[in-house]
């Protein structure tokens, strides 16, 4: 059985580090449905709204569940073929056999929670599920800016490397803060992902050019300024970084809405009558939010969220072919949120349903052990 402990600094600073902050990830949010095909013009405006006011929800979760921050960053050019070649492998399950779990999951793991979101947002498409959806739009929302904010994607995270410490919260906080009015850019028109995997990979090798850009701006603007923290400093930054700042968020909005276009298309493109989506404050049924890992090996996490009040609920496991395999019963916590570890027994590696029961509610989630 693995188990993994992240230093407390560690954990300190993933806490700390949140992409493009909450006006940047709620501007990426907001420009996504003005890109959204007419067919998708239904899910404006309660769905859309929803997702724009729970745009930072991931980062909020970072408090509660430490196994969120892995979700948000991938430390890509720590992978050695990555330096070589530009590319990794786009399987989860190769890349733990390549290199092991705890370095996969200590790089971070953002592209393949960008894959398991999406396939989470499209089996809320299939069942009509449209409240639960647009919980799993605004994380997609998250993870997709996440992917286009450039030091998300680096070893040199926070400029540590090359001696520009605390450039992370001076670019995506304080400089998008200081010019978000001037980050206005045109709508763009959803495209159909025909290789949903690839795409995710293909963004983040394009976003990860934009490293060396956004580092030198910052030297740039410091030895313009003789410091970091002044007007003139910031001044200098954006000259040099506002115009791709501008583009990576335009780029975002529309990854989002071609993947939730995506996500539709292959649920069946269903129809949705405007009452089916409820308001957000109704928004109160227990969900099983994530299964961390998934794929997994030795053991799962089920993040199960029963807002604002404690309540019990069960966990079912069932193999592919139906068979009760195991039943894990809890309490919900007092905030909602409750975590529990599953660990496997003599389980053979396959497809796995997992089934929530709280009350008269049910949700179910496929999940992978591997081996």
């Amino acid at each position: 059985m693995k188990k993994i402990c992240y230093p407390v600094s560690l954990i300190l600073l993933c806490l700390m580090l949140s992409g493009w902050g909450s006006k940047g990830h709620k501007k990426i949010s907001q420009n996504f449905s003005a890109d959204l095909p007419p067919q998708l013009s239904f899910l404006k405006p309660t769905w859309t709204n929803f997702v724009v006011n729970h745009a930072s929800d991931a980062d909020y979760r970072k408090n509660q569940d430490p196994d969120e921050s892995p979700r948000h960053y991938i430390d890509i050019d720590n992978y050695p073929e990555f330096v070589q070649t530009g590319r990794i492998t786009q399987d989860y399950d190769s890349a733990i056999a390549q290199h092991g779990y705890n370095f996969v999951i200590g790089q971070g793991i953002l592209p393949w929670v960008i894959r398991i979101t999406f396939d989470s947002l499209k089996s809320c498409f299939q069942r009509g599920d449209w409240n639960r959806s647009s919980l799993y739009a605004a994380d997609l929302g998250h993870y997709v800016g996440d992917g286009h904010m450039p030091l998300h994607i680096t070893n040199n995270y926070n400029g540590q490397i090359t001696g520009q410490s605390g450039i992370h919260s001076r670019y995506e906080s304080s400089l998008v803060a200081k010019y978000e009015t001037l980050i206005v850019y045109p709508s763009d028109s959803a495209q159909l992902i025909q290789d949903v995997p690839a795409f995710i990979f293909g963004f983040l090798y394009e976003n990860y050019v934009y490293v060396d850009s956004l580092l030198l701006a910052d030297a740039y603007a410091k030895l313009q300024a003789g410091n970091n923290t002044s007007t003139e400093y910031y001044q200098a930054l954006w000259a040099r970084s506002g115009g791709f700042t501008i583009r990576l968020m335009r780029h975002a909005s529309k990854a989002l809405a071609s993947l939730i276009y995506t996500a539709w298309v292959q649920a069946g493109s269903p129809l949705l009558y405007p009452n089916a989506i409820d308001e957000p404050e109704a928004l109160g049924q227990p969900l099983i939010f994530q299964i961390f890992p998934n794929p997994a090996i030795d053991f799962a996490w089920f993040s199960v969220v029963i807002p604002n009040h404690p309540a019990p609920f069960t966990i079912r496991i069932f193999d592919s072919l139906g068979n009760l395999k195991d039943t894990i019963a809890a309490q919900s916590t007092d905030d909602g949120l409750s975590k529990v570890r599953w660990d496997f027994r003599n389980l053979a590696p396959g497809t796995y349903v997992c089934v929530l029961q709280s009350g008269t509610y049910r949700d179910s989630k496929k999940f992978i052990i591997g081996k």
